[in-house]
């Protein structure tokens, strides 16, 4: 199992190797918030703790911040995302991702043991 999710409807897909991490937010999140139209990314490099400010996302509705599930270094942004703000509302669990992250691995286990296991997320 690689894909876990938070409380607050983030999502974290784990590399095979263990080493990354790919970040988003749910269907849910993304029917809540309504259809986005502006994503701010962090730079690549930047260091997050668990439950920082990963990024922002606004819709027609709100603005909202997007809490990072896991610790690490951003590795790379979703470059089409911040280009096409609409992938988040097409297909936010694959082409709407977020952030992708190095795991601070001193972290990882603890971190990811208080994530919702895919089989065991539901939203509503």
């Amino acid at each position: 199992m690689n894909l876990y999710f938070t409380e607050e409807h983030q999502w974290a897909r784990l590399s095979a190797d263990g080493q990354t991490a790919t970040i988003g937010i749910s269907q849910h999140a993304q029917d809540a918030l309504g259809d986005i139209v502006f994503v701010e990314l962090p730079a690549i490099g930047k260091r997050f703790s668990k439950m920082d400010v990963g990024a922002i996302v606004e819709s027609v509705k709100t603005a909202a911040d997007v809490f990072m599930p896991l610790s690490g270094e951003v590795i790379k942004v979703n470059e089409a995302l911040r280009a096409d703000p609409a992938l988040a509302n097409t297909d936010p669990m694959d082409d709407g991702w977020f952030i992708k992250i190095k795991l601070d691995l001193a972290n990882t286990a603890a971190e990811v043991a208080k994530l919702i296991p895919e089989s065991s997320y539901q939203p509503l």
